[in-house]
């Protein structure tokens, strides 16, 4: 008699595998449907198809009975139902509003430009009321300003600030952990320092806020009490554990003949750490790094209270500055649905998407290098 194979073998395990299966597909699926959702809702921007200009095409109140239901809708802004609830009298006023105030917005010349183009969203530009090009990020002005570049600008000085201070403190505790701290404060520095990565976000920019700013105001005298420094600073609390835990378990992986053959060498337990454990780890470890750096980037609560949330370009980390994190997080709930600035908000968001992602792939092609290049395959 043959042996009964697959579900047939055992069921019960044959579930099992297909539920795993299944929610696994599903998780993916989920991320990729967002990917897709806020990329649908961005796609307009990315392919030109909006259009912020105040002076649009204006239609005399004489025009009215030439166009059809569905044009005075579209040409008047108006929704369906809003459409529906206005006689004819109603529609004409509000032709002649529109003709009204397109005839007192044609004296600014900043009226006609369409902000959402990239030119204006990368590039400086001189406005009416600037004595030279500039780059500026602001929204709620009668001009509609897009300019990216002070939002990068924050959100990359934000990021290195947390790194430069959260690394070397997460891979001195981790080397420190893995490779010279006895049994006993083993235990109990590993599941401290990891707890941190339980703190809400909140509570980190809610402690930066109240405690870091008037802190390290007092301490070092700058003017600005809200800063990159200070949000650096928090965000890098953040970042710590993240860091530690991956780097703490990239370092314990390496083979304990390595540390034998160098102590019995001579060598003390912090060369040996140091120069031999280290530069073995040393994927695992600038995948920590990898992992620190998208978490620091994407972070946004934290930035959120303690940036300051002032859009300049400046790469002082003592002035104040805004992430693109922040500005979906403070604007997206007051955008009008549909609106050039509730696009532009989802194509921020997809372009913090496509960083992220893009980082993560470069690298894994170079941690896959190092690891090759460990491992004598090259």
């Amino acid at each position: 008699m043959g042996l009964k194979r697959g579900h047939r073998a055992n069921p019960f395990e044959w579930i099992v595998e297909r539920a795993i299966f299944l929610i696994a597909t599903s998780a993916i699926l989920m991320v990729f449907l967002i990917f897709l959702f806020v990329a649908r809702e961005a796609l307009p921007v990315f392919l030109g198809q909006t259009n912020s200009s105040l002076v649009q095409e204006v239609l005399p109140v004489a025009k009215m009975d030439t166009l059809s239901p569905a044009e005075l809708q579209k040409y008047l802004g108006l929704t369906p139902k809003q459409f529906r609830e206005l006689d004819r009298d109603a529609i004409q006023a509000l032709m002649e509003v529109k003709l009204e105030g397109a005839s007192e917005l044609t004296k600014d010349k900043d009226a006609a430009v369409n902000t959402t183009q990239w030119r204006y969203m990368l590039l400086p530009h001189q406005w009416s009321d600037y004595d030279h090009p500039v780059f500026i990020w602001q929204p709620v002005s009668q001009i509609h300003k897009y300019n990216i570049i002070p939002l990068a600008i924050g959100s990359l000085k934000l990021t290195l600030v947390a790194l430069l201070f959260s690394v070397p403190i997460a891979l001195g505790a981790a080397i420190y952990v893995s490779q010279l701290a006895g049994n006993r404060a083993r235990e109990l520095l590993k599941p401290a320092i990891e707890l941190l990565a339980g703190i809400p976000s909140v509570v980190l920019g809610f402690f930066s806020l109240i405690v870091l700013a008037s802190f390290f105001q007092n301490l070092l005298g700058y003017q600005v009490r809200l800063n990159s420094f200070v949000a650096g600073i928090a965000l890098g609390l953040a970042v710590i554990p993240v860091v530690f835990s991956i780097a703490e378990d990239a370092l314990s992986s390496v083979p304990r003949s390595y540390t034998q053959a160098a102590l019995a060498l001579g060598s003390s337990r912090w060369q040996t750490a140091w120069q031999i454990v280290l530069p073995a780890a040393l994927p695992g470890v600038f995948a920590a790094v990898v992992l620190g750096f998208g978490r620091a980037i994407g972070e946004t609560m934290v930035v959120l209270m303690a940036s300051g949330n002032a859009s300049i370009v400046s790469w002082n980390i003592f002035d104040s500055t805004r992430s693109v994190t922040a500005t979906i997080a403070a604007e997206l709930a007051e955008t009008v649905f549909g609106g050039h600035h509730y696009r532009i908000l989802f194509m921020l968001g997809t372009l913090l998407f496509a960083v992220t992602f893009l980082s993560n792939l470069a690298a894994n092609r170079i941690i896959r290098g190092l690891k090759s290049k460990m491992e004598g395959k090259r």
